[in-house]
């Protein structure tokens, strides 16, 4: 056998490297997330910026579920920033006291508040750098406020299901928000860091469990080799 038509054969028996970040595969987890979660929107209630920055601070080691259950009559009985900056802490604290860690969470929506009605007007601030300052808010909580409520893609929400899916799905391998962050903004186009963020916190909460992941009932599972799968219909 000639020793070039040889090579030929041996370069066609190896198998493809595994490139997790392979754009065509990128491009494919986001058609499919798109098509599974069409219209997909932030799970905490809200009917203004405001409520929407509370409400992420509230989230905070806490189910959006208990955080819709809270606000409500937090809202009604403090409306605007004005009105939460003017209350007393222990009337705030009690009223958000099932969220858990009530007390910083008071005292971070009180200086948040404050901040909101003396320096910005009474609404809350569209630039990150500006949103930032406000007490109880980190890239996580001014990147919802800002996609979500101004549509402004200042780069990805992360958090625990993010965290926990952009790594089984091998688009980072670090555990720090910020760094996978950064990973994601790297691979992911900007009109899709919204969007991305809701559709993989829905999946999570779904399909993609921290304990048992329900592959079999996955719509990524070809695209996924985590090795914590339950259930697989191929060998990648």
């Amino acid at each position: 056998m000639p020793q070039a038509k040889a090579a030929a054969i041996n370069r066609a028996r190896k198998k493809p490297v595994w490139n997790p970040l392979n754009p065509k595969r990128v491009a494919a987890i986001l058609d499919i997330l798109a098509k599974t979660y069409p219209g997909v929107v932030c799970a905490l209630n809200h009917r203004n910026a405001w409520e929407l920055t509370v409400a992420t601070i509230l989230s905070a080691q806490c189910t959006d579920v208990r955080v819709n259950l809270v606000t409500p009559a937090l809202f009604k009985a403090f409306p605007t920033p004005k009105t939460m900056a003017a209350a007393s802490l222990p009337e705030i604290e009690e009223l958000i006291r099932s969220t858990g860690f009530f007390r910083n969470k008071a005292k971070s929506i009180q200086g948040a508040a404050r901040i909101v009605a003396e320096e910005f007007g009474g609404k809350v601030p569209q630039a990150m750098e500006e949103i930032l300052r406000l007490p109880g808010v980190a890239r996580k909580t001014a990147n919802v406020v800002l996609g979500s409520w101004y549509g402004i893609a200042s780069g990805v929400v992360v958090d625990t299901h993010v965290m926990r899916l952009s790594r089984r799905l091998e688009l980072t391998d670090h555990t720090s928000p910020e760094k996978i962050e950064r990973d994601l903004v790297k691979i992911l186009p900007p009109d899709r860091w919204i969007n991305f963020s809701h559709e993989l916190i829905h999946h999570g909460r779904q399909v993609c469990l921290a304990r048992k992941p329900r592959c079999v009932d996955c719509t990524l599972e070809k695209l996924c080799n985590s090795s914590d799968k339950t259930w697989s219909s191929h060998t990648l």
